[in-house]
Order: C-alpha cells, then structure tokens, then sequence
C-alpha cells in the first residue's frame, strides 16, 4: 500500500489540501496527516472542519505536528510522497533553512535527506522576493514546486473545477491515476 505524508501549513487553501487527502484515499493511499497550528485555524475558518475530522477517512492517521518523534520524522520509515499543501511561506522558508522545528519541517527535511519526493504547493500571492529564492533553493535540491494556480483552458465552471485542476498536477507528480480533470489532446484548438 503506498504511503503519503500530507502537511497541511498555514497558508490559505485548506480546499487544495481537502480535496488532496480525500483523493489519495479514495486512491487507496495510506496518509500521515500533519496540520500545524495555523493550518488547522484555515481548516476551520475556510471549510468548517477539524483536523480530527478530516482524518476520519479511510487510511488517514492524523500525527502530532508537536510530535518530533512521531513516525514521518523518520527516516527508516519507507514513505513514498511527502506533500505539504498548503505550503505557507515561512514553513517553505523554514525548510530551505534547515529548520525542523516541527513535524511538518522535520518531515519535509527527512524526505530531503532520504532523497525521496517532496511537492510544496505554496498559496502565498504575490511571493516576495525571499519567498522566491526559497522556492528556488527548494527547486534546485529537487522539491516540486508547484504554485496553487489554476489553470482555467478546461473551461471551469465551480470552485471545485479549480480545485481539482490544482490537485490533479500534484497526483500526476505522485503517478497517481485519477479523473479530477480532462488531459490535454491537442485536438482543443483547431
């Protein structure tokens, strides 16, 4: 069974993260789920969840971001995936920095140090110049970077369409098959 581990950081697009966990579990994925403080603030504030509640899918075990010794800080646990989504700026800069002052960064870094996939999907708008050089940092050492920016060729009619094109881009990062959103033919433009 593959394994994940989604951080959900504090910047806003707790939707993106949502809809990313439901997906791996319908997937048939196990989740490590990590939400920092400030993710489970926009949890609540943007989808009236908890973190609780969101872990009751199938698969998901919801890890102490407090926890430094929980399972994903590890680097002789075999994850697969390591997503943080939303991937605020300072958890993107904490990690370009070194910083696993939490288990969201300590995981971050593990999957770093063990060579295994991490994705970043910041959400911050506009990005500040450190912002930018962190995300690159990130890029060179091989982390995706991949903006929350929806594209809208596929003609979205509902939030959920965007939401969808935004996290289908990340399961395609993973190799995970999925029917969030319509692939490109070449025959849309004649």
């Amino acid at each position: 069974m593959p394994e994940a581990v989604v951080a959900i950081s504090g910047a806003s697009g707790a939707l993106y993260a949502e809809r990313l966990v439901r997906a791996l579990s319908d997937s048939g994925w196990e989740i490590l789920l990590i939400i920092t403080r400030e993710g489970a603030i926009n949890l609540d504030l943007e989808l009236g969840v908890t973190a609780e509640e969101l872990a009751q899918l199938p698969g998901v075990t919801l890890e102490n971001n407090n926890n430094l010794a929980a399972r994903s800080a590890s680097g002789s646990a075999k994850i697969d995936h390591y997503i943080i989504c939303p991937a605020s700026g300072t958890t993107i800069g904490k990690i370009a920095a070194g910083i696993s002052d939490n288990l969201a960064t300590r995981s971050a870094l593990v999957a770093l140090k063990e060579r295994r996939p991490l994705i970043v999907v910041p959400r911050e708008s506009p990005f500040a110049t450190v912002h930018l050089e962190n995300m690159t940092k990130l890029s060179n050492w091989g982390v995706v970077v991949l903006p929350a920016s929806p594209g809208f060729y596929h003609k979205p009619k509902t939030i959920e369409d965007l939401v969808d094109f935004v996290v289908a881009r990340i399961l395609d990062q993973m190799g995970v098959e999925h029917n969030l959103s319509q692939r490109w033919t070449g025959e849309e433009v004649q």
